[in-house]
């Protein structure tokens, strides 16, 4: 077949529109000619048969009157315009312009669009209708005397059905199953009316008028072509490569990639789409539900996978997000890639989806080769810090490649420093309202601990330190999966947990939180377990100290289920057991109940330190940490407080900071004296229950005053 040249016709009021489809064209024009004669007629009609002022449109009239008037002047209607100058031009042209024939490589835009979505030729004029008033601005006024209503400057079901010969033929559009709606090529109500009523505006989306008015020159921003980055697929997606090949498209197929955040989304649906010869966008801006449907139609027409963006997962937390974003296109015949969390597809329509492409996770040698091949010559200069920073920092694909592409941008050596800087960067906080970010403000060298608790505390320095050689050089990741210490601090309070916490936080250089129970535990069946989750998922991106102070709240031990308390009990302290064997960082259990903790969780500590109180060469070398610097503290007998007052560090801590505050309210030079301190002592000897004798000062007695 060839195509029968159309004459050059009015395609719509502005001339400086045009589209090069010959067919879209022509039903443009068939509108435009429709519309010409209509006014004509309203002249007519509302004129009492007199044309008006050259360039004026009719006055409107009484819109119910028209209405019942339609039987008295149909025949009227029919003879005006066979008879009428103007409007039998405007007939005669309608049939002069031939209607394009297909070409013999195959239909234009518009035909391929008409043949696929089963339209007929009542059908298109209703699109055209709807094409046209997206394109051209000046028909607003024309639909509005048309339609006999200032306010209805827009394209409705009643319009099209005044315009065009065969009525009946028109009413079929109505149905909200008909396929203008079904295949997304007329936008849905947005007032709230049903898709059939007949007032409700034909609404075109921008983006579907553009790609049918320039097919081939239209480029919409919206939608960013993704080309595959020659990638293997793993062995494991054979099975839904089959599954896709066998099964085409004739409805929206929804294909899960399940994968953690940060992962690279973008590039494994550009992977699997590759394999069938298939193109694919992905989303480049944020839009709402309500125009998904739209941009599936615009893929559809241009053959075109679809990746819907990353922020879908959030949305899919709430109830019915995937009808939300689907519900009105279940029809289209569309491939879309759905990012999912790791677990799995949530949220979609079950009848729609595909099996789940699981991404694979970026293991430990690919972040080392990636960190290499970034540094390129300066490389073997940073082997040891590569190795390193691959472990403790177990970027996503996304992430990692920011910090490649920062990497190369540096043109000079790169420090480990740096290496470690860029890493971190790109991490998840943990922080949020489950955990505080802890700013640690003690060092190794202040620790006071008897020989054999210092020397553990340098033992976990040294197992952190000796992870990513034991692990990956050694071959112990696999059994131990990766698997990071955790420890447990326990004794009485004030001896120092927190405290050895922090240290280990400077020594290690590694972000602390402490977990906020208070946050974390919640009354209602399965939130603690959900809180608990959102903090181990955060931590996993790198090494981190996670503090659990009050350990015993979290950690009891498992009890015989006598209700259904009991037995939701016992999950949550059999998730924790779970969880905590497979974090990677470093866990500090803090207790001063060590007898309350669950007997498993002994066998997944790497060391528990036993903090007990300080003797008295401890608490004498805790006094002199505890003031300070600028504090002159020369009338103070340290030895005499060590010996005399068998406290804590954080008694002793606390004691000097109230003595400080008694001193500096007398004025003077920055100065402690003896009997401020003692009475901050004997304070902290009321709060602990222990009766101070008078004997117990010695000495300084008369410093003391009589509260008797």
């Amino acid at each position: 077949m060839t195509v029968i040249a159309a004459t050059p016709q009015p395609m719509l009021l502005n001339p400086d529109l045009a589209t090069p489809d010959l067919s879209a064209s022509w039903w443009l024009a068939q509108v435009t000619l429709r519309l010409r004669r209509e006014v004509a007629w309203c002249w007519h009609l509302r004129g009492e048969g007199k044309l008006g002022t050259e360039g004026v449109l009719p006055p409107f009239a009484d819109a119910a009157a028209e209405s019942l008037d339609l039987t008295r002047y149909a025949g009227d209607k029919r003879r005006f315009f066979a008879t009428d100058v103007t409007a039998r031009h405007l007939g005669e042209l309608m049939t002069q312009y031939a209607r394009p024939r297909l070409r013999d490589d195959g239909p234009g835009s518009w035909d391929w669009l008409a043949q696929n979505a089963g339209l007929d030729d009542a059908a298109q004029f209703v699109l055209a209708l709807a094409f046209a008033a997206r394109l051209d601005a000046a028909l607003g006024p024309v639909l509005a005397c048309c339609q006999n209503d200032n306010a209805r400057s827009y394209p409705t079901l009643a319009l099209a059905q005044r315009l065009w010969d065969d009525p009946r033929a028109v009413a079929a559009c109505a149905d909200p199953g008909h396929p203008l709606r079904r295949f997304g090529l007329l936008s849905a109500a947005s007032d709230g009316r049903e898709a059939g009523d007949w007032l409700q505006p034909l609404d075109m989306a921008a983006v579907l008028a553009e790609s049918l008015a320039d097919p081939h020159g239209f480029a919409p921003a919206i939608l960013a072509p993704v080309a595959s980055d020659g990638r293997a697929l793993p062995e494991a997606a054979r099975g839904l490569l089959a599954h896709l090949a066998a099964t085409p498209p004739r409805a929206l197929q929804l294909v899960p990639l399940a994968g953690g955040p940060g992962a690279d989304f973008t590039a494994w649906a550009a992977a699997l789409a590759a394999q069938h010869g298939r193109r694919v966008a992905r989303l480049a801006a944020t839009i709402p539900p309500d125009r998904v449907t739209s941009l599936l139609a615009l893929c559809w027409l241009r053959g075109t996978d679809l990746l819907i963006p990353d922020y879908w997962q959030e949305r899919a937390a709430a109830a019915h997000a995937g009808e939300q974003w689907f519900g009105a296109a279940l029809t289209l015949p569309v491939r879309c890639y759905v990012p999912v969390s790791a677990s799995g597809a949530s949220n979609l329509p079950a009848a729609h989806v595909m099996p789940a492409f699981r991404l694979p996770p970026l293991g430990y040698r690919m972040r080392v080769e990636r960190l290499e091949a970034a540094l390129g010559a300066r490389g073997p200069a940073l082997a040891n810090a590569v190795r390193e920073t691959a472990r403790r920092f177990r970027l996503a694909e996304a992430p990692l490649h920011r910090v490649t592409r920062a990497l190369a941008a540096i043109g000079g050596p790169v420090s480990a420093d740096e290496l470690t800087a860029l890493c971190r960067a790109e991490t998840v906080s943990v922080a949020g309202g489950l955990a505080q970010a802890v700013d640690p403000r003690f060092s190794l060298e202040e620790l006071v601990l008897p020989r054999q608790q210092a020397r553990q505390i340098d033992e976990i320095v040294q197992a952190m330190r000796s992870l990513t050689r034991v692990h990956y050089e050694w071959g112990t990741a696999r059994a131990w999966n990766e698997s990071g210490l955790a420890v447990l601090f326990c004794g009485a309070p004030g001896t120092g947990k927190t405290m050895a916490a922090e240290a280990l936080a400077v020594a290690l250089a590694l972000p602390m939180y402490r977990i906020d129970l208070s946050q974390v535990v919640n009354k209602y069946i399965g939130e603690t377990e959900k809180n608990l989750a959102k903090i181990f998922d955060a931590a996993e991106t790198s090494d981190s100290i996670l503090l659990f102070d009050e350990a015993d709240a979290l950690f009891g031990k498992r009890t015989d289920v006598k209700d259904a308390h009991d037995r939701f009990a016992n999950i949550e302290t059999s998730y924790l057991l779970e969880r905590m064997e497979r974090f990677k960082g470093l866990a500090i259990l803090a207790t001063n109940r060590r007898q309350d903790l669950d007997d498993a969780f002994m066998r997944r500590l790497r060391y528990l330190v036993e903090f007990p109180l300080p003797g008295p060469a401890e608490r004498e070398r805790i006094w002199r940490q505890v003031i300070p610097a600028g504090i002159d503290a020369a009338g103070l007998d340290f030895g005499f407080l060590a010996a005399q007052f068998d406290l804590s560090g954080g008694h002793i801590r606390s004691a000097a900071f109230n003595a400080c505050l008694q001193c500096a309210s007398a004025g003077g030079d920055a100065r402690l004296a003896m009997g401020e301190v003692l009475t901050a002592v004997r304070r902290e000897l009321d709060k602990l229950g222990r009766l101070a004798q008078p004997e117990q000062f010695g000495r300084y007695a008369h410093l003391v005053k009589d509260e008797a």
